[in-house]
């Protein structure tokens, strides 16, 4: 019989799970809706019930030994989901997920945020192997961040420690969905690139292959098609994206001094269009003592699987622990 575990995404849309072993070889996996409901309860039901259909089709093959869970706003500490805007069971509350998945599963299980959980995979699966002290960073619809010292994710007193998405890149800039002005994440993700696009498009008059699409329409992977055929908003809105980013983890290395830093994410696929600026304004920036040592690299992780693999990766440490 093979040991497994159940890693879990929760997404603003579908939570997706897959069983998992040791070495990270997803056996199965599967979904459910996150959003038809606002009742926590019935959300647990539907999950629950698809986990229990999927293990039963691996019979008495394999044995899980836990659940692990990225998700936003998680708290490895508490074991709580806490104020998460895009979910609706958890919207303005505390939701304890850990204790109410207890009452269906008699196995360990572990939460955290889905940024920490992808530290965790790319500690255990990826590029960070045998690494003690680097820096993940996931660049989506927001700026997660995970910071590994040590050998161990930093999740501070109160298990929220590492938001360097929230961490002020201009005083009195952009409104952030957190309720405060200039935050890094609305300048540096797919929404803030956007928003960037759209204020080079007022000031330059247009004069962008870009200018023919709404807000609603225009997406990152298009700004990034526009620069590969040398449009110049698009290429300005990567610089001004870079440099910002570049800025703020030269900030955080003062902190932690990492072994490297990784990009993941939707906006880091645009590659060198978001790492040559961002790389520049590293260095320009770092104290002189931390400088050409930390290399910025894209992740080694496939987007498909890499949430639930993280997720997977911190109940294994959690078993080991034990």
């Amino acid at each position: 019989m093979k040991d497994a575990v159940v890693g879990i995404d929760i997404g603003g849309t579908f939570t997706k799970y897959g069983i998992i072993d040791r070495v990270g070889n997803v056996m199965m996996e599967g979904s459910v809706p996150t959003d038809q409901t606002d009742d926590i309860n019935v959300y647990l039901t539907g999950l629950n019930g698809a986990i229990d259909k999927t293990a039963a089709e691996l019979g008495d093959s394999v044995s899980i030994m836990g659940i692990g869970i990225g998700a936003p706003n998680g708290n490895y500490k508490s074991g709580s989901i806490e104020f998460a805007p895009n979910l609706k069971w958890a919207h303005n509350k505390v939701v304890n997920l850990v204790t109410l998945l207890h009452k269906h599963f008699k196995m360990p299980v572990a939460v955290t945020n889905d940024a920490n959980a992808a530290a965790i995979g790319e500690m255990i699966y990826g590029g960070a192997k045998g690494m003690k002290d680097f820096i993940l960073i996931t660049l989506g619809t927001g700026l997660g961040s995970g910071i590994v010292v040590n050998g161990e994710l930093v999740y501070g007193n109160d298990g929220f420690a590492g938001e360097i998405g929230h961490v002020r890149a201009k005083d009195n800039g952009r409104m952030c969905g957190c309720g405060r002005r200039g935050c890094l994440e609305t300048y540096v993700s797919a929404p803030g690139i956007k928003r960037t696009v759209f204020e080079l498009l007022a000031e330059y008059n247009g004069n962008s292959e870009l200018s023919k699409y709404s807000f609603e329409q225009l997406t990152s992977e298009m700004i990034y098609h526009a620069a590969t055929r040398g449009d110049k908003i698009a290429l300005e809105a990567f610089r001004i994206t870079g440099e910002l980013l570049g800025i703020k983890l030269a900030d955080a290395v003062a902190h932690t001094s990492p072994e490297k830093i990784f990009l993941f994410g939707g906006l880091a696929k645009s590659g060198d269009y978001i790492l040559n600026p961002t790389r520049e304004s590293f260095e320009k920036n770092l104290l002189k003592i931390y400088q050409g040592k930390i290399p910025i690299v894209l992740s080694s992780l496939t987007e498909g699987n890499v949430a639930i693999l993280g997720a997977s990766a911190l109940i294994w440490q959690e078993l080991n622990k034990q």
